[in-house]
């Protein structure tokens, strides 16, 4: 048992990509393979940043990972986008749980992360760009 006082700092979550608020109150519970991250790229700040696009990973059912249509694991198809920041582990071997949005609008010039035509017609239907 700890009993000392602790401080923990959070960075505020840039949500602005967010089109609407159409689709945030049915989020799907997701898992990260933060192995598949850069840190430098998704987690600059020790935050996965919301907004990240996602891909299911096919091996391992329930993980995700950042979209990347060169990908051949089940990356290379877009299905979502992280909803909220969520604090990065210290080592890439916890994969943390999240929220990933599926369905609404996003500001396509706001994404941390551009998404090219290919992830754009995977989740035509579904996310429109705006």
């Amino acid at each position: 048992m700890i009993l000392a006082q602790t401080t923990e700092s959070f960075g505020s979550d840039d949500q602005s990509w967010l089109g609407s608020a159409h689709g945030t109150d049915a989020t799907e519970t997701i898992s990260l393979d933060t192995s598949l991250f850069t840190a430098g790229t998704h987690y600059p700040d020790g935050y996965f940043k919301s907004g990240i696009p996602l891909g299911a990973i096919t091996a391992t059912p329930g993980k995700f990972g950042p979209y990347d249509n060169a990908a051949a694991d089940g990356r290379q198809t877009l299905v979502g986008f992280l909803y909220a920041a969520v604090k990065a582990p210290t080592v890439n071997t916890i994969d943390p749980s999240a929220a990933m949005l599926t369905h609404g609008k996003v500001r396509e010039s706001r994404l941390p992360v551009a998404v090219d035509a290919a992830g754009k017609t995977d989740v035509a239907g579904s996310i429109r760009f705006v």
